[in-house]
């Protein structure tokens, strides 16, 4: 089994493809929330995975949240494994999920890094990658993917392939903690009523339902993960996080190009 998480599509395709090569079942984390589900127990000789994207260098909050409160019965066997996708670099982005796992009695003993196209644009260097940039990480993703399925269908152990960057500690612990703590919100979020079309799509691609009503209104619950999955799917870009975005190219897994 493999729980994942995704914002903007890029975890969900990586982990998709990964539960397709290796025939087990794609769980998604959002989904088992909503239904309270958080006890399972894996079949004879199944792979327990975990997949995320890197938030500020850290696993995202709803993915340690569920974490915490998930119980894997008769696990002592399982080869469990967990991959990240991240624009540049992870930090210790895997020393912290490790941390969450250690707490029920779990450890990914195989871990991933995959590049994939930015998304995150709340910030003045952050921006969405040109396009050809998109290609080609999502094309070496393609790649990568072939050697990771490779692996984990052989359930070995003790890989470690990560780019964690120049200052992973600095990343993750730091500047990765603040943003963690402080700029993960709803707050800023607002939408230009005479461009929103009132599709409603913003509501229906939130992953922790924190969007009602058309011109949407976000509920301040605490919920939010700072996805963006609301700002990046509007087809009007009538939703900003602050005024930075509305300088900001939108992007989404299978948005445009031969893969998107």
């Amino acid at each position: 089994m493999i729980f994942y998480f995704s914002g903007t599509g890029n975890t969900r395709w990586v982990a998709g493809e990964i539960a397709k090569a290796i025939g087990e079942e794609l769980l998604y984390i959002p989904d088992l929330i909503r239904q309270g589900q958080y006890t399972f127990t894996p079949r004879e000789g199944e792979r327990l995975g975990f997949c995320f994207p890197t938030h500020g260098w850290q696993p995202p909050r709803i993915v340690r949240d569920f974490i915490r409160r998930l119980c894997i019965t008769k696990a002592d066997d399982a080869y469990c494994w967990a991959l990240t996708t991240c624009g540049d670099n992870m930090g210790e982005a895997m020393t912290i999920l490790n941390k969450e796992l250690a707490t029920i009695g779990l450890k990914a003993e195989t871990t991933f890094s995959v590049i994939m196209p930015e998304s995150y644009v709340c910030l003045p260097f952050m921006k969405t990658d040109p396009e050809d940039k998109e290609r080609w990480k999502i094309e070496n993703a393609g790649r990568q993917l072939h050697h990771i399925v490779s692996i984990i269908k052989d359930c070995k152990k003790g890989i470690e392939e990560l780019e964690k960057g120049a200052t992973p500690r600095l990343y993750s612990y730091v500047i990765g903690g603040y943003f963690n703590k402080k700029m993960v919100t709803d707050k800023k979020f607002t939408v230009d009523a005479d461009v929103c079309i009132k599709c409603g799509k913003c509501a229906k691609v939130c992953p922790v339902d924190n969007i009602i009503g058309t011109p949407p209104r976000w509920l301040h619950s605490g919920k939010c993960t700072s996805c963006l999955a609301c700002y990046h799917y509007c087809p009007v870009h009538a939703i900003n996080n602050g005024g930075i975005t509305r300088k900001r190219d939108q992007y989404y897994f299978n948005r445009r190009g031969d893969q998107r």
